[in-house]
């Protein structure tokens, strides 16, 4: 009899061991998988958010460039007036809101737009902007001809304010075409639109920070950080353009992710405590290892005790997990090689509305939109012929009360892991950024004012519909547009140009494209016209629309409009059509002959040299 008892026992504890060793390796796996997709997942999100900054940023040089030109292209003659230009033109930027400054090839300044105190000159922070510039102009680069500086204190301000610190875009500034100097436009890193959406970022767990190149923070989910700079070994142990560095404050044990941002040389780093980065996993993990372990010893006592311990471990175990990942924000599945559900996290009810396990065994393509399905399923594929392969893709998934909503996709290959024995997919929601960029794009190709296309959206439908096609191009320019702000004030303008937006939009036919080039210029491209008839048609009741009375704000307001109209055939240069329809109008309202607004000139004109 005890024979058979020590058979019995030993026999348990061989068991048991057989299946500690089994949850030991399981857990293992189990853990470096989900560690795998998280860390892919926080470089993508880290990717994500560095492209965004460097497209703010790239568009901050666009808008300067854009400056730069109009005030190259204008009158001023003396310092006075172009000061008052330049004045002029740092009230109507959003982005520059701390001012302009104009330099002489030499970097040294000669004129600003205000009288605001500037960095000082001998700050290091301007070398990375003459840097870029110089390396630029050594390269003979029009593609990035534009310089970055890092972030850099005000001159007499107190260091220990947000407000105190400003960052400074370049671009060169040319006269007549010859190089004049650099055109500089400075903002305050604490009301950029860039520390708006980091703000969005705030976070118990993790702070997101924007650093200059010396890691001194320009934008920052919190804004007491602005100015200070990050410890100096997250930049100093970084490697490649995206990388994880792991390092003390103090003694707490951090990790960060670090990505170079294009354009500017900056940096955008994440940074959290090792033990929240890792989370539950970790810890979770630690402790079923010694619980098996300690059920190892108490095997012995016997195999009642060994089946109960067993029992209440696995129970244990799977209330872990569970878990993890019902308060995990992104939702984790594991599908088979067919693309059946084997298995979804609690969070699929938070985040999509389903019931827990509801969407197990049906198909991941059920809950896909139909236009992503094919890119889906070869991408399936193409992971599924690769063992130790990760992809990346972006689709919509319908929720439970039947809306599309865009998830970031995250695939690893674990068919060969025995443990799994599937595809484990992380996926988050991201319909807010990509909406958020949607609006950045959007608002990069139209007028704020009016809402109509800009002179760069005009610019790109003209010469992408003259390859194949004729057009005929408008040039509207307003009469009598500059009395009215002088006589009732901006916001009657404003009010006014919204107006002749409206009436021009019921004008126009719907190929048609209006666009707002200028202050009171408009631009309206009729692709496919070659008949003069159908362009003085239209110029016509451009014409009488804006001649009609506007009735804003109480004042009854009379305006007209001179309308250049140019018939340019199928491959034309966009930029000649453009300027020969602009002269066309300047000759009707400038003509000493023809009331302005009244005549409508069409032909093939040239502008004047």
């Amino acid at each position: 009899m005890r024979l058979r008892n020590w058979i019995a026992v030993l026999v348990s504890v061989l068991l048991l061991a057989g299946a500690g060793v089994a949850g030991i390796l399981v857990n293992r796996s189990t853990v470096q998988a989900v560690e795998k997709v998280h860390r892919t997942d926080t470089t993508a999100l880290g990717d994500n958010n560095a492209e965004l900054t460097g497209q703010l940023q790239y568009y901050s040089t666009v808008e300067l460039g854009k400056i730069g030109a109009l005030l190259a292209a204008g009158t001023a003659v003396s310092v006075e007036q172009a000061k008052a230009a330049l004045a002029a033109a740092a009230k109507k930027t959003n982005t520059f809101q701390y001012g302009l400054l104009i330099t002489d090839p030499g970097h040294n300044v000669l004129m600003a737009s205000g009288d605001s105190p500037l960095p000082a000159t001998e700050d290091a922070g301007w070398q990375p902007m003459w840097a870029q510039l110089d390396t630029a102009a050594a390269t003979d680069s029009a593609v990035d001809d534009y310089g970055f500086s890092n972030v850099m204190q005000v001159a007499g301000s107190d260091p220990a304010k947000p407000a105190s610190y400003v960052a400074a875009v370049a671009v060169p500034f040319t006269r007549a075409g010859v190089p004049a100097g650099y055109l500089i436009g400075l903002n305050h890193v604490s009301s950029t639109s860039l520390q708006g959406y980091m703000r969005e970022l705030k976070s118990d767990y993790h702070r997101t920070t924007i650093v200059d190149a010396t890691g001194r923070i320009g934008a920052a989910s919190l804004d007491e950080v602005l100015g200070t700079t990050v410890n100096p070994e997250i930049l100093r142990n970084r490697t490649g353009a995206s990388a994880f560095v792991e390092y003390l404050e103090g003694e707490e044990k951090m990790i960060a992710v670090v990505i170079d941002i294009d354009h500017s040389g900056w940096y955008y780093i994440r940074t959290q405590t090792k033990a929240s980065f890792d989370g539950v996993v970790y810890n979770r993990s630690q402790t079923l290892n010694l619980t098996l372990l300690a059920m190892l010893v108490i095997g012995v006592v016997g195999i009642t005790l060994l089946g109960y311990r067993t029992q209440i471990t696995r129970r244990r175990a799977d209330e872990r997990f569970q878990a993890l990942f019902q308060h995990a924000p992104d939702l984790v599945s594991v599908l088979d090689a067919g693309g059946r559900i084997i298995f979804s996290s609690p969070s699929t009810t938070s985040v999509l509305g389903f019931k827990a396990g509801s969407l197990a065994g049906h198909s991941v393509f059920d809950v896909v939109h139909h236009e992503d399905q094919p890119q889906m399923r070869e991408k399936l594929g193409a992971l599924l012929a690769d063992p130790a392969g990760v992809l990346r893709l972006q689709c919509r998934v319908r929720t439970a009360d039947g809306q599309f909503r865009w998830f970031d996709f995250t695939a690893s290959n674990q068919m060969a892991n025995p443990s799994l024995n599937g595809v484990v997919i992380n996926a988050r929601d991201i319909s807010e950024n990509r909406a958020f960029q949607e609006r950045l794009e959007h608002e990069a190709q139209h007028d704020p004012l009016t809402g109509l296309p800009n002179r760069r959206r005009m610019h790109d439908k003209l010469n992408s519909t003259l390859r194949a096609d004729a057009v005929a191009v408008l040039f509207v320019d307003l009469n009598g547009f500059k009395p009215v702000n002088d006589r009732h004030g901006h916001e009657i303008g404003d009010e006014l140009l919204r107006q002749v937006a409206e009436r021009l939009s019921a004008c126009v036919r719907t190929e048609d494209v209006l666009s707002r080039v200028g202050g009171d210029e408009f631009v309206i491209l009729m692709p496919g016209t070659v008949a003069p008839d159908d362009a003085i048609a239209m110029a016509g009741r451009v014409r009488y629309v804006l001649e009609l009375p506007f009735r804003i704000d109480g004042h009854e307001i009379g305006i007209g409009a001179s309308v250049g109209v140019h018939l340019a055939p199928a491959a034309t240069d966009p930029d000649e059509a453009l300027r020969a329809a602009d002269h066309a109008m300047y000759e009707i309202k400038h003509s000493s002959r023809i009331p302005a607004g009244v005549t409508i000139q069409v032909g093939r004109h040239r502008a004047a040299d």
